[in-house]
């Protein structure tokens, strides 16, 4: 299997080139996508993109669902991960 390398919050990760980034975050160890309005961790929750809870900046566009969204070399995604 081909690997790829993107980029998150500045910091190089490869992972498989058919991996979708919510589980190249996942690979990273990251347990949460982004912060609520109320500072709460929110996460990856239904894997389909109907929850919204997934949404990173990707490219410098926001508000991307890593679930459904594959990875590609050289992406830049950035969050408030933990």
């Amino acid at each position: 299997m081909s690997q790829i390398t993107l980029h998150i919050n500045g910091l190089a990760l490869q992972v498989a080139a058919d991996s979708t980034v919510a589980a190249a975050l996942a690979r990273a160890g990251l347990s949460s996508t982004r912060l609520s309005e109320s500072a709460q961790p929110r996460a990856a929750f239904c894997g389909m993109g109907i929850c919204q809870e997934c949404r990173v900046q990707i490219d410098g566009i926001p508000h991307r669902l890593a679930c459904l969204t594959q990875v590609k070399d050289g992406m830049q995604i950035e969050g408030d991960f933990a």
